[in-house]
């Protein structure tokens, strides 16, 4: 039989990593769903662009994860959910959209991969992950904490707080929620201490800095266990000389090696779902955050893939 190589990146239609559309939920291992959404940003918004971008850039993934030993496209049944119908002048019907799309998936045993847009998107897509497995181990990555009360006078809903309404919403257990590269100037003091004040562990990048990696990413496994735990990642967590596609960029944060290999010392934890946030195509000429965004992708799906080889899935 002869060889067929693989159709080359440029060419093509961009699903992610060449995955199947299915818009409506299959019997899957995993779908991505893509949530062009950025009206509740703070600063530069584009990051509703950051779905189609990084589907675009994992026509880079050969398939083959050398780190993690895995093939994640031969191992699971990974299909393109599409994009979520947005309303972007409304964060709330935004919110029920989303919910309706991430239920149908979650309700079929389908795991969710979430590719945003702001971060905003996170507090729907968590609601229906609580309703399936509980309160919620949350290790979120991230160079702020998100957990402010309100970024608008009386409105509660923006990028900077979908966590703090997660708590209230006892999606999280504040006593399995991490916060990971918390970095850059705020407001004043009370900003961190509110967020500690609600039980989070913050790891600052100062912190992170000062130990061995090795030791934080032990640290990150003795708390959250073998609880559920979801996965949410702000790309604005890696120093925007890596990442600088974002739109409230940090400096001084991971490298993108340093990303990688946090992500793959999380190897055996009991994923529910991930996501994938903030990438902002107008700030990254060269696509090197979408490059990042989608191989931090590939790492989550090679960490579900090498679940189910080790629970004796085929």
């Amino acid at each position: 039989m002869s060889y067929i190589p693989p159709m080359p990146p440029f060419a093509g239609i961009c699903t992610f990593a060449r995955a199947a559309l299915q818009p409506t939920p299959v019997a899957a291992d995993v779908a991505i769903l893509g949530v062009p959404y950025d009206s509740s940003t703070s600063n530069r918004s584009g990051t509703r662009m950051g779905p189609r971008a990084l589907r675009e850039q994992s026509l880079l993934l050969w398939g083959y994860n050398n780190a993690q030993q895995v093939a994640p496209f031969s191992a699971l049944k990974v299909v393109d959910a599409g994009d979520v119908a947005v309303i972007p002048v409304d964060v709330m019907a935004t919110h029920h959209a989303i919910e309706a799309h991430a239920a149908g998936w979650l309700n079929a045993g389908v795991k969710l991969i979430t590719l945003g847009g702001d971060h905003s998107i996170s507090l729907p897509v968590l609601r229906q992950h609580a309703a399936k497995h509980g309160p919620l181990a949350v290790l979120h990555f991230d160079a702020h904490p998100d957990t402010w009360d309100s970024e608008y006078s009386g409105h509660r809903y923006s990028h900077g707080t979908p966590f703090i309404r997660a708590i209230e919403e006892s999606l999280i257990d504040p006593a399995a929620y991490i916060q990971l590269g918390i970095r850059g100037p705020t407001s004043g003091p009370q900003d961190y201490v509110d967020s500690l004040n609600l039980g989070t562990r913050m790891i600052t990048i100062d912190e992170f800095r000062q130990r061995p990696m090795a030791d934080v990413i032990q640290e990150i496994r003795d708390r959250l266990g073998s609880r559920p735990l979801y996965v949410t990642f702000d790309i604005d967590c890696v120093d925007p000389a890596f990442a600088p596609g974002t739109g409230t960029p940090e400096v001084g944060g991971f490298t993108s090696y340093e990303a990688l290999q946090l992500v793959r010392g999380l190897a055996g934890l009991n994923f529910v779902g991930f996501d994938l946030v903030e990438v902002s195509p107008p700030y990254d000429p060269t696509a090197i955050t979408a490059i990042l965004g989608a191989n931090l992708v590939f790492e989550f799906l090679s960490l579900l893939a090498r679940n189910k080889l080790a629970s004796g899935g085929t």
